[in-house]
């Protein structure tokens, strides 16, 4: 006696997922090190909530040290610090 087994399916999930066949690849995010270590203090922007920063902006903030700018909203800065990744407020254009 031979049991007949049914194909497998997928439920459809490689249809849903789109990709983009030509775009370029994600480049991998710089570590803290690769861009602040070796940067001259002066460089630096002293953080203040009053002010408005840019992506790419080194920063230098009393309590968490040195950073670099990663991400502006409209009210909030994300910056990479040594211990890791701080959303902060900044001032609003």
């Amino acid at each position: 006696m031979s049991m007949k087994r049914t194909k497998q399916r997928t439920g459809g999930r490689e249809k849903d997922i789109e990709t983009d066949f030509w775009a370029k690849p994600a480049e991998p995010e710089k570590t803290w090190t690769e861009q602040v270590e070796e940067k001259p203090d002066d460089a630096f922007t002293m953080y203040a909530m009053s002010e408005r920063f840019t992506k790419g902006q080194l920063v230098a903030h009393p309590k968490f040290g040195k950073g670099v700018v990663l991400d502006v909203e409209a009210s909030r800065v994300e910056i990479l610090f040594q211990e890791g990744k701080k959303k902060l407020g900044h001032a609003q254009s």
